[in-house]
Formats: structure tokens, sequence, C-alpha cells
């Protein structure tokens, strides 16, 4: 992994001063490093405390990070769609039938669904500030601690014999990422007492019990993570000696890729690394970045930042057609946001801005009001009907609904778009701040000597490279300042109240800013985005076109059809093409990037970018069709050609929308020739 643990390991910088006559070195020292100091420990923020590993990044309170622009927009959507009103539909959320309110633990419902639901749901109203929204997750809440028995159980009593007798240790995972959230936001230290009397009750446990069942055995990072959130709250050394005997008896992570369904690796991959933070193995450090290796090198051979695991990862079944659930897209993002907190490396953020983007939007209709169970690169028609054995289950897989059939997604696609929100800004260990995900929003956070200053970032990121902080503080306050520098971006440019700081930040590495800041002060961030051409070797030279962090679909036409009946203000929908799909590009092949020419929509960024009609920016490129690529017997698009791919078709010019505002998707390309040059 590319993470530097100290200091001494940054890449050193000289501040070149510009023409314009900035300030000097001294006034305002930048370097460029791979990590934040571990030497030191943030004063103002929960951290990892020792012996734990030493936290690069730190997270800040929930309702630090007020979003804007686009991102606000999604969470708003959410609010007003599926997610906010998933009441309306779902029988897992009958609060009177619900295990989870009872304060017995009694009920028709009790496994993961409501707290897959509340998981996201709850942070969605922290992050708007909605009342309405707090008020309905905090009585869910509430009730779920009302049930703690007095040997630390709580939640629904079906589930302390769920696995033939034995513990089923799974949901509660979940609702405990739950509690994590509220406390973050409320600080109502009840929480504390649950989670710790709860953990007492795990630690009794013999080690054989967290490697029971399916689900808890392979989930059980998940578990480790929240013991550990709870050791930094309240240093009581036992919660330790539990964290260490979950890893003892949990399924292997560390070791290899020990499961292929697409949820599973999603969020179970990094299990290794979280538990790096107790056991200090450098093996169980570098665990997580080896599996995900792995998974991608043989099932992410496509642009997105997704993986063929339509239900599972099956040999053979790694051509763009197929796809990942809408619970590993989630999963992925979050499993992403960890990471980088873990780690200190950058590229995590990177990958999750990736799927984020490109692959999350789609997933969902514009409204937010319904999902589909897979999303795929190449996906040119989303209608109802079964596409085993090209997807792995039967039944519907590709058009959209808001319903039970999609009941994991359904529930746990919640936490999405709330999570990303709270983690676009991070504390770091010498008391200053970093922004790690870009997107318009606010952050007030303590800083230096604990002056609470307040950064609001403006910026249309993804689709423009510029981002302008603000900085609005009481009094003059020193504190490190770190920008993120993409793997994709060679050459930053800087400006510190307009004058321009040059730096030779390398990709995937921070600019850390450490100076005396003013109330006003304004940093100017250009990321200089360029478009670049990805050929996948493995997936039959097929090829990806890039910018910056955007990949690119062909643009089809879609025709809506609504179908079923269950509810008038929910309709399912399936989506069909009306334009050709089955090109290949015609590339420059001395500098394939010069085969496109990119168009930006005039006046500002639409509240919701991802849609074919709304999308910023597009790109024109000369394309060839090829006829003999088809759709299969059941309408999926039928698997890549080799490229190149000999055409005798007339060349058409072809548009390319952002990949994340297509719902149909042709995202891997073929390239084409003529035939009468091949």
């Amino acid at each position: 992994m590319r993470t530097s643990r100290k200091l001494a390991h940054t890449l050193a910088l000289a501040l070149v001063v510009s023409a314009t006559g900035a300030r000097s070195a001294a006034a305002a020292p930048i370097e460029v490093v791979q990590s934040p100091p571990l030497s030191v420990t943030n004063r103002f923020y929960v951290a990892n405390r020792p012996p734990l590993a030493p936290s690069p990044f730190i997270k800040l309170p929930i309702g630090s990070i007020t979003p804007r622009g686009w991102l606000r927009h999604q969470l708003e959507l959410e609010r007003n769609g599926m997610t906010g009103r998933l009441a309306e539909i779902s029988p897992w959320l009958n609060f009177k039938e619900s295990a989870w309110a009872n304060p017995d633990g009694q009920g028709k419902y009790g496994w993961e669904e409501m707290p897959y639901w509340l998981k996201g749901y709850g942070d969605l109203g922290y992050v708007l500030g909605d009342n309405a929204i707090i008020t309905e997750a905090k009585k869910w809440i509430e009730a779920a601690m009302a049930s703690q028995r007095e040997d630390g159980w709580f939640g629904p009593r079906e589930l302390l014999t769920g696995l033939k007798g034995k513990p089923d240790l799974w949901p509660h995972m979940v609702m405990l990422n739950v509690l994590q959230s509220y406390h973050e936001f409320s600080g109502d230290p009840r929480v504390l007492e649950v989670m710790r009397r709860y953990m007492q009750w795990q630690n009794a446990l013999p080690v054989s019990a967290f490697g029971e069942g399916y689900w808890p055995r392979i989930r059980a990072g998940d578990n480790i993570e929240s013991v550990l959130w709870l050791y930094n709250r309240l240093g009581e050394p036992w919660l330790l000696d539990l964290a260490r005997k979950i890893h003892q008896g949990m399924a292997r992570w560390d070791e290899d890729v020990i499961n292929w369904h697409n949820v599973n690796i999603a969020q179970g991959f990094r299990a290794g690394t979280v538990a790096w933070m107790v056991t200090h193995d450098p093996k169980h450090r570098t665990s997580a970045e080896r599996n995900y290796t792995k998974v991608m090198d043989l099932y992410g051979q496509f642009a997105g930042g997704g993986f063929v695991g339509d239900e599972n990862c099956r040999p053979g079944y790694f051509d763009p057609r197929g796809g990942i659930e809408t619970c590993g897209i989630v999963e992925f993002m979050h499993s992403f946001q960890m990471l980088i907190k873990i780690t200190g490396d950058p590229v995590w953020a990177d990958r999750c801005e990736e799927i984020a983007f490109n692959s999350f939007p789609a997933s969902l209709t514009p409204d937010l009001k319904a999902l589909h169970y897979i999303t795929s690169a190449n996906q040119v028609q989303l209608d109802r009907h079964n596409k085993s054995p090209g997807i792995q289950n039967e039944g519907t897989m590709f058009s959209y609904s808001p319903f039970e059939v999609y009941r994991c997604c359904q529930h746990n696609v919640s936490h999405g778009w709330p999570y990303y929100a709270e983690e676009l800004w991070l504390a770091t260990p010498d008391n200053g701040l970093c922004a790690s995900l870009y997107a318009a929003s606010e952050v007030s956070a303590r800083v230096g000597h604990g002056t609470t200053v307040t950064i609001t970032e403006e910026t249309d990121y993804p689709f423009a490279d510029t981002i302008t902080l603000r900085v609005r503080a009481p009094e003059t306050v020193s504190f490190p300042l770190y920008l993120r520098v993409p793997r994709w971006c060679e050459k930053p440019a800087l400006k510190i109240n307009g004058r321009s700081l040059r730096v030779a930040a390398r990709p995937s590495s921070f600019i850390r800013i450490e100076r005396e800041w003013r109330d006003g002060d304004t940093v100017t961030l250009r990321l200089p985005m360029r478009l670049t051409v990805r050929t996948w070797a493995k997936n039959k030279n097929s090829v990806a076109v890039d910018y910056g962090p955007l990949s690119f679909s062909l643009a089809i036409k879609e025709r809506w059809e609504k179908y079923g009946n269950r509810h008038p203000d929910w309709p399912e929908w399936e989506v069909f093409p009306e334009s050709p799909w089955n090109y290949g590009l015609v590339l420059d092949a001395k500098n394939p990037a010069r085969s496109f020419r990119l168009e930006r929509r005039p006046g500002p960024l639409p509240p919701q970018p991802f849609t074919p009609d709304a999308a910023p920016i597009r790109l024109k490129a000369s394309a060839r069709k090829i006829p003999d690529w088809r759709m299969d017997e059941r309408n999926m698009v039928g698997p890549l050609p080799q490229s190149p791919v000999a055409s005798t078709e007339p060349p058409e010019e072809v548009t390319l929308i952002p990949m994340g505002a297509a719902r149909l998707r042709m995202a891997s390309f073929p390239t084409v020739v003529s035939a009468a040059r091949r």
C-alpha cells in the first residue's frame, strides 16, 4: 500500500513562490504528504486510544458537516423518496409488529431489515437537520434500548436461538451502527451503557460463537469495529479482549477472500484491516488491499468501481453485462470511507468517489423512489423478466421497483448518501482538517488550540475541477489544512487569497497547508481533469473513457414504462432502448484521448445532474455499429466482442454521458476498425 506512517516519509516539497508575489514559505508552509503525522493526538475528537494503532484521520461528530449542492439534493430526494417513506410500503417497518420495537423483544419482524433502513434513515435526518426524521428514528432507537435485559441482550428474543439454538449476532451488528450514529449526533450517554452491557453479554460467549452461522461469521468485522468504537469512548481494556476473541472466531478475511457473495465481499474484505488496529499484525493491515485487488482483478475489469457479483462472483462470469447489488455498492462505499480513516491512504477516497459517482446513481430512479437489484456497466434493457443464468438469480433483477422483492437493498440503500455526506471532511491528529471527499458543503470544527472555525466549500465537483474554500474564524488560528490530490490528477493548482502557489503534488497524496488562518481567508484548489482511455485487456480489450473521476457511457434514448399495480404512489418501471447501442468506438491509435470532443451544458449545475437530459458534461466521438453484437434470448446485452472489431458500417458521431446519469448503460466499449483496413 502507498500509505506512509510518518511525516519522515513524506514527500519533501519546497514552496515555490509564483510571480504573483505569494507569501513566503515561513508564512504559509506547504508540503505534500502521504498521510498526517501519527506522533500526535487530536485534542478534540475521538480517535483510537492506545494500544490501538493511531488514527490518521478521525470522523467528526455527525452534524458538523452540512451538505450542499447536488449532494444535498440527493439527500432531499431520498427523504421524499423510498427511504424517507419506506414505512408506507415495507411490512418490516410496522412499529407495532416489530420485535425491535417491543419491550420484550417479541414481534413478527425481527431480523436485518429494520436496522438496515434505520442505519441510513436516522443519519439522513441528522445530516439534513430534519426534525421529523430525527423524531421518528429516535422512536425506534428508544424502543430498542428499552428492550435490554439484565444480561445485556436487547432487541428480538428469537435471535438468541436463531442459529440452531445459538445466537444469531448479525442483525445486532447493523443495530450497533444505528446506536453509534445516534450517539455521534446526540451525545446521549445511555447509548454507551446499552452497548457496554451488550458487549459484556458477548464477552461471556465462547470464541466459537463468533464463527457460527453464515452471515455472522462472514461479517464479524463489523462487530469488531463497533467494539473498538466503544473502547475509544470508554477505555475499558476488556473490550480489546473481546475484539481479539471475535477476530479469533470469525472468517479469515485476513488470509484471503473467503466468500464470493458480492455484499459479503463489499463489507467483509476490510475485516482484517479493521482487526489490525488491535492485532498490529502487518499482514492484517494489508489484507484489505490484497482482497480488493484480487476481486477487482478477476471480476472488476471495467469502469464504474463495481464488480460482477450478481449474487456471487462466478468463474467465467466477468463480462460487464453482469453487475453488483445495490447493497454491494453502498457497503463498498462505507468500507472505503472506513479504510481511509484506518490507513490514511487516499486511494480509498478515490475508490469511494468512483463507485459513488458512476454506479450508485444508476441503481435508483432519478426521483429515488425505486431501485433495481443489479447495476451493470453494460445494461441496455431494464425489463422485469428473468436473466438467469447471465445473472445468477432468477426473477426480476433489472427493472426498478420500491417493493420487497429487493428487501435487503430496499432497506440497506438508505445509508449510501448520508454516510457519504458525513465523511466529506475529517479531523487530523495534528488538530487540523482534511477535505477528503469533495462536494459542496460547510464544516464547523475545533482546530488548533480549540477555536471553532467554519469552512464553506463551493464546488460543482465532480462535474467541475475547481474547489473554493472560505474560512470563517472568530480569531486568528493556526492549524493544518489537508487537501486530497486524486489519483487521476497530475498537476493541481493552488491559490491562497488569490495568490498562486506552485506545488509539486503528485497523484494520491495530500497537500498540507499550515498557517495562521484569518477570517475571510480563501483557498482555491484546481484539480485539472483530462480525458483518458483505459484498456481492459482481460475483458476483450474493451475500453473505458474517463474525465477526472467520471467514466462515460453511450447516451441511449430511454423509454420508461410502468408495470404492476401494487400502489398508485409507488410505480414500478421498465426501461427500454429507443436508439441503437451496439457501437464500437473509432479511436486515434496514437492518442486515443484525442478521439473525443468535450461539451459542457450551459448554465448552473442542475440539482439532479444524474439524468441523461441534465448531464452537465457530454463527449462526442466517432463510432461504428457492430451488427453481430445483439441482445441474447433473455434481452440481456450480449458479451463483449474481441477488440478491435472489423466493421463495414459507416462512421457515426455518437454522444457519451457520465455513467451515473445513464440508467441504460454502455460503458465498456469495443473498439472498431474499418473492415477494409483489417
